[in-house]
């Protein structure tokens, strides 16, 4: 996964710099959720970019299991799947994608679909 991560930077034009994963429970993450982004509910994944460097990608990503586990059910994929579509997710907001707008949740599914592809076909 490491090295796929470093590739997907590679491919978005970017540098991996630092990069901490926290796998954490519903609650945990609400409470980031609340605290940090002033928003009360659940998510999968919350990413903090921390770079420094312009194109060298640092960050946090915090993501909930509990999560996780529940989409994968509700979009009949298995966990690995989920878990994975959200790790590039969060790689992919660290490299510029957003998903407020239809517009840019297509693309950011579009590349999160191509990554995925990627990853399972190695």
């Amino acid at each position: 996964m490491k090295s796929f991560i470093i590739d997907l930077f590679k491919k978005e034009k970017k540098k991996a710099g630092e990069l901490s994963f926290v796998f954490c429970s519903d609650a945990y993450l609400l409470e980031i959720n609340k605290q940090y982004l002033k928003h009360n509910y659940y998510t999968d994944i919350i990413t903090f970019d921390l770079s420094q460097t312009p194109g060298v990608i640092s960050g946090e990503l915090y993501i909930s299991v509990d999560r996780v586990k529940d989409n994968a059910q509700n979009f009949n994929v298995s966990f690995k799947e989920e878990l994975h579509r959200v790790i590039f997710h969060g790689a992919l907001h660290l490299c510029g994608y957003k998903d407020k707008t239809e517009k840019e949740e297509a693309l950011m599914r579009k590349m999160e679909d191509k990554y995925l592809r990627l990853y399972f076909a190695k």
